[in-house]
């Protein structure tokens, strides 16, 4: 039965408030709010060809309309935003996120923890961001433990140590585990991570050199050369990025931008005067709709999320009729005063032009692939809030011992990244001990990526079993990687595809995924790519030492005579069925040295 347009307005308020369109089962089609019902809802049946396709094929579908009457416009534009959130219409700009923002966390204990943070937070301590993505938060780690040391080990970890960890020897720990460091001290040096959190640089530095000099007079010589490092190292961080932005500000640059049928809404971080990184949003059931619409949608969704943290400025690359209504709702809601401007100058009016580069770039990647869905497809299997932006795996390649190297393959959000792939050639391990040589690997690919502030993955996929899985941990544990999720991926007891079985780091039983599943197809991708790149670099490196070893072995035989020799008789196997006459023929290979190529090969 089609909607009686008529009949339903005559009795239509003139009020603020929202209203629900609904088909014939009763679902929701669309939920919008209005400052004057009345006027808003016969815009939509007055001229249909004054209509969007949208919406002309929104009221083809209207079986009834519901209204809610609100005290002001305000109330009406949160009530629109709960519903929204809450039945999701096929017809309203939905805020689509594949993954929570991130978090750095500093626990309240005696000597407290630094971590990074995703959820919901019921912890007590303090947590500072969000961060755009966990490679913003990692970043922001690995530069406050080299400023400050402080701990990010779990408590079991730390109540149970009786030496150091390798944090420490690589000076990124002050090791309170085992009492190398007081508690006055750590907490006097959690303070002062605080107040870098908060981008007061200049205060801190003044600070430590304050605690330099008294230490000095003390003849603390040991705590003085300490402060002196951060002191040096602080210097060094204000000709960067961090410290160009004088004041310390806290905004968020958000635009959109629209290329035919796909919008990304990108915001840009800045929080205490430090650039966060950025991060786009790709809304849904955008079919139709201008950017101002879409812009509109985003900003009222997006900040009115519980927990959601609301900056004092937001800058936007749009002017909205709705922004009024949003400053009052969102200063509301922060309890404090919001700005939100859609013109900038200076500094501002840079990180505007580079949220929108940004946006231009992720409608570009966005595009919908076989290997987008099977990591959506991986991340909603195993519970995960967030999309994984990078993923390592690793594989162990020999010949009964012989020539052992292991494979590291690097995949982002887009695929492979052929150019961050690692391999690594095993030495002193016992011939065919796969765990030794997986715990090898992983020690030095992770030191070396902790040490020179390197992007960590996160997921760690191991091709192996329990074994090797406790070998990951162990290394990961160690170097206080706890972020990153572990899995080993062992073949099952046929050894065909489709059988494997899944092991995750901390949990008792193993898990498959169906044989049909996406997720287990990217698994299944990654692990085959670390296995082709393990065999080639096996194959390579054995074929290296098969045709060197042998020459390298006899006295007087170089590089540029073993070159000569396997040029000239077209490898290792011509090399050893040629006589003293055929050798002596080669310049540079004296009577006396072909006897001894000669007597090599033919005592062996």
């Amino acid at each position: 039965m089609a909607f009686e347009a008529k009949s339903f307005l005559r009795n239509v308020t003139h009020k603020p408030g929202v209203y629900l369109m609904f088909n014939q089962e009763n679902k929701i089609l669309y939920v919008g709010k209005a400052k004057n019902l009345k006027k808003r809802l016969s815009s939509y049946f007055r001229n249909s060809e004054q209509l969007s396709a949208k919406n002309r094929a929104l009221v083809a579908q209207i079986s009834f309309i519901e209204t809610a009457i609100t005290h002001t416009e305000t109330e009406a534009l949160i009530l629109e935003n709960t519903l929204i959130k809450t039945y999701q219409p096929p017809y309203n700009i939905l805020l689509r996120d594949d993954k929570s923002y991130p978090y750095l966390y500093l626990s309240q204990h005696l000597f407290p923890r630094l971590t990074l943070h995703r959820g919901t937070k019921h912890h007590k301590g303090r947590y500072f961001g969000p961060y755009p993505n966990a490679k913003a938060v990692y970043e922001s780690v690995q530069l406050l433990q080299k400023l400050f040391q402080l701990r990010l080990c779990r408590d079991n970890f730390f109540e149970h140590r009786s030496r150091p960890c390798l944090q420490y020897q690589i000076k990124r720990c002050s090791a309170p585990c085992v009492g190398f460091i007081d508690e006055e001290l750590y907490q006097e040096t959690v303070k002062d991570a605080v107040l870098f959190l908060e981008g007061k640089n200049q205060l801190i530095i003044d600070k430590l050199i304050q605690k330099m000099q008294q230490t000095s007079d003390n003849l603390e010589f040991e705590k003085a050369a300490f402060f002196r490092d951060q002191i040096a190292y602080l210097k060094q961080l204000q000709t960067k990025q961090y410290a160009d932005i004088e004041e310390q500000i806290n905004l968020d640059v958000v635009i959109c931008y629209l290329n035919n049928s796909t919008a990304c809404v990108q915001i840009l971080s800045i929080r205490d005067g430090r650039h966060l990184g950025s991060r786009g949003y790709f809304p849904k059931h955008i079919e139709g709709a201008e950017e101002k619409e879409i812009l509109a949608a985003f900003l009222s969704q997006y900040y009115l999320q519980k927990n959601q943290e609301i900056p004092d400025e937001i800058i936007v690359n749009l002017s909205l009729e709705e922004t009024p209504l949003l400053i009052e709702v969102l200063s509301e809601h922060a309890a404090r005063k919001i700005q939100i401007r859609d013109k900038a100058c200076g500094v501002k009016e840079k990180w505007l032009e580079m949220a929108i580069e940004n946006a231009k770039v992720n409608i570009e990647q966005h595009k919908p692939t076989q290997y987008r869905e099977r990591l959506s497809d991986f991340a909603l299997k195993l519970g995960l809030e967030f999309l994984p932006q990078r993923i390592e795996c690793f594989d162990i390649s020999h010949l009964q011992g012989e020539a052992t190297v292991a494979s590291c393959v690097v995949f982002d959000e887009n695929g492979a990244r052929h150019q961050d792939y690692r391999r690594f050639n095993i030495q002193n391990v016992i011939a065919g001990d796969d765990c030794a040589a997986m715990k090898q690997a992983l020690q030095r690919r992770y030191q070396r990526l902790t040490e020179e502030n390197g992007i960590l993955p996160d997921i760690l996929l191991i091709d192996g079993g329990k074994g090797q899985l406790h070998q990951a941990q162990i290394i990961l544990e160690e170097l206080q990687l706890n972020q990153i999720i572990i899995i080993g991926i062992a073949k099952g007891v046929t050894r065909k595809a489709g059988w494997e079985t899944l092991f995750l780091a901390g949990e008792e039983q193993p898990f498959t995924f169906p044989k049909e599943s996406p997720a287990l197809h990217l698994l299944q991708q990654i692990r085959d790519e670390a296995h082709r790149f393990a065999i080639t670099n096996h194959r390579q490196q054995r074929t290296k030492q098969r045709k060197a070893s042998s020459l390298e072995n006899i006295e007087g035989i170089g590089a540029k005579r073993r070159q000569l020799l396997l040029k000239h008789f077209g490898g290792l196997q011509g090399v050893k069925k040629a006589g003293i006459e055929d050798l002596k023929q080669i310049s540079g290979i004296s009577e006396q040295l072909a006897k001894k190529i000669y007597e090599h090969f033919h005592e062996q």
